[in-house]
């Protein structure tokens, strides 16, 4: 199971970067809009919330007065043809600041685990930093992962942490000055959601063997066979949809609650350029904890994929029972 796992990481990793640039088509599109407005009317007013949530081939950092904003764009690549589907795999910023997200979480984790290893060894437990990650960890896989998996459940408990800190790390990004969130990106959440999809329903068809139909096809062997066959025409398709509205729920909450909290802060930060007096003041509060309680959502909703994620595999491979 550990292989598996480690193979759909690995293969969804390698989709996540090719769909977010399909994704970039759109934004780029609509970035280009407000921004050849503002050019024919200077004075008139401009987009701030669209290019900012929405993907694009270019990067904001910092850069001189008076819009304290460098454009650099990215490299793009000929268009690849796949059949009658044009796919460009030209990078984007939300694509950017993936590799970031993951590189941030290697470098950390790999970096705790040596300072852990070293403290351990020496005096015989661990201190500072690599303590607190400890007990994030075990926190996660001893209270959220494995109660919830079930029994033997260890396997899962490197997936799981995987996608805790990978979406941790993309939401933290979004949160840093001319950084994106590219788990403000339907792609990158949908992308998540279909390897975690298809997680679970290995992971059933493993523990149930040929049980796993009882989770598609609705056959209760305990009613009579006048009422059976009604049954199975009226549950199964709510079984199949309830297999699908399981991914379709994590992609959706995690994109909605990522997109929407910037949206507040950036609809604020307009109303302050909108006053343009002493009345600023109170928009630019209200932004300012806008902002930290979104601190506190790049946590919560990386800890709450993670938990969904650890019910429906503990479900469909209890479902025997």
């Amino acid at each position: 199971m550990t292989r598996v796992l480690r193979t759909l990481t690995a293969l969804g990793a390698v989709l996540a970067l090719v769909v977010a640039p399909l994704a970039a088509q759109a934004g780029a599109a609509a970035a280009e809009v407000p921004a050849a407005a503002a050019a024919q009317r200077p004075n008139e007013p401009v987009d701030i919330i669209t290019p900012h949530i929405t993907d694009a081939y270019e990067l904001e950092l910092p850069g001189p007065p008076p819009t304290f904003v460098t454009h650099v764009h990215l490299p793009r690549f000929a268009p690849v043809q796949i059949g009658g589907l044009t796919v460009d795999l030209s990078p984007t910023k939300h694509v950017v600041f993936m590799l970031m997200a993951a590189l941030t979480a290697i470098a950390i984790l790999v970096g705790t685990a040596r300072a852990h290893a070293k403290h351990t060894h020496k005096a015989g437990v661990p201190k500072g930093f690599a303590a607190g990650m400890e007990g994030m960890v075990l926190y996660l896989r001893n209270e959220v992962i494995l109660p919830n998996v079930g029994h033997h459940g260890n396997g899962f408990v490197p997936f799981l942490l995987t996608l805790f800190f990978f979406i941790l790390f993309c939401n933290l990004w979004g949160i840093v000055p001319w950084g994106a969130t590219a788990t403000g990106n339907i792609a990158v959440t949908a992308t998540l959601a279909i390897i975690t999809f298809f997680v679970i329903e290995i992971a059933g068809m493993r523990a149930n063997g040929a049980g796993y139909l009882n989770t598609i096809f609705y056959w209760n062997t305990e009613l009579p066979l006048a009422m059976r066959i009604p049954m199975f025409l009226i549950m199964t398709p709510i079984e199949i949809v309830g297999k699908l509205t399981k991914p379709f729920a994590l992609m959706i909450r995690l994109f909605a609650n990522m997109t929407a909290g910037h949206i507040v802060v950036l609809a604020l930060i307009g109303m302050i350029f909108t006053f343009k007096s002493m009345a600023s003041g109170a928009p630019f509060l209200m932004a300012v904890a806008i902002n930290v309680l979104e601190l506190f959502v790049a946590f919560l909703q990386a800890f709450i994929f993670t938990l969904l994620s650890s019910v429906f595999i503990g479900q469909i491979r209890e479902a025997h029972h």
